[in-house]
């Protein structure tokens, strides 16, 4: 596995991969991927396997709060699971966040979403305490707009 910078090249094989995390996962617009890989591309790594898109994150560091990396989507290619390439990902998501000083890395992901839950601890994250309890996700409402609420999950880098 090599771990690459999202560069333009790749916008097809990501929203193909990013296609196969519905329901969870909404594919975005390819002007969308083109903002991530054109302005973006330092917080978004990918996974290649055989020179194929297996594995990407997309993320950004907060221009509000640059201590803050928030992630959009982490996705796996099926096929590839069980590999270590989120985990991967993570991990160089992380240095790079650390080289930046930055305090957090965070994210969010729909309550329900259990396995996502799994994923998120065993790498590090930890659920950020919220306003109410969904089998023991706790939740914080309106996370992402009126009626969007969101379990969120942070890891501390330093």
């Amino acid at each position: 596995m090599i771990v690459a910078t999202f560069s333009v090249e790749m916008i097809p094989q990501v929203m193909r991969l990013m296609e196969l995390g519905s329901p969870y996962i909404r594919v975005r617009t390819e002007s969308d991927y083109w903002l991530y890989a054109s302005l973006f591309s330092s917080t978004c790594p990918v996974a290649l396997i055989d020179g194929k898109v297996a594995g990407a994150i997309i993320a950004f560091r907060s221009q509000d709060n640059p201590d803050d990396v928030y992630i959009q989507d982490v996705m796996t290619d099926p096929a590839h699971r069980k590999q270590g390439i989120a985990r991967t990902l993570v991990a160089h998501l992380h240095d790079r966040a650390r080289e930046w000083g930055c305090d957090r890395i965070y994210l969010t992901s729909e309550p329900d979403n259990l396995a996502a839950r799994a994923a998120w601890e065993s790498l590090g994250f930890r659920n950020v305490t919220g306003d109410y309890a969904i089998d023991g996700v706790s939740v914080i409402k309106d996370f992402k707009g009126p009626g969007k609420d969101r379990a969120a999950y942070q890891l501390h880098i330093r």
